[in-house]
């Protein structure tokens, strides 16, 4: 088995950081449902704008708000109008791995989707 890339939201606008919250990640629901992320679904947060990486869990935020909300102690490595890089990863058989194909799901500085690429339209890198 190997830990390969399942799904991404590139280049997400944080909009609020609360530290007061319990912990997770906000996530507006049409970029959930385009990543295929569930809630409570582990994520990795790559913060472009400082370097920061986290793990933390996804929760739903409302439908079109355009939500990337960080809450709880990761609120300390991002501030509202960073960048950052959603990731969830999924465990591939050896002999499945030719037939694996990442989602990516780009998005706007509002957090609106301008594109997706779903598994069927990507060839992983040793078949370009």
């Amino acid at each position: 088995m190997r830990v390969m890339l399942k799904s991404k939201i590139h280049r997400a606008r944080v909009t609020h950081a609360n530290i007061e919250y319990e912990g997770s990640i906000s996530i507006d629901k049409k970029l959930m449902e385009a990543a295929d992320i569930l809630p409570y679904e582990q994520v990795h947060v790559l913060n472009i704008d400082n370097g920061a990486r986290f793990e933390t869990y996804a929760i739903e935020a409302e439908a079109g708000s355009g939500e990337i909300g960080i809450q709880g102690a990761a609120a300390r490595l991002a501030s509202a109008g960073d960048k950052a890089i959603i990731l969830t990863y999924r465990q591939v058989e050896e002999a499945e791995l030719k037939n694996h194909h990442p989602t990516r799901v780009y998005v706007d500085e509002k957090n609106v989707i301008t594109e997706v690429k779903s598994a069927a339209e990507a060839l992983p890198l040793w078949e370009k």
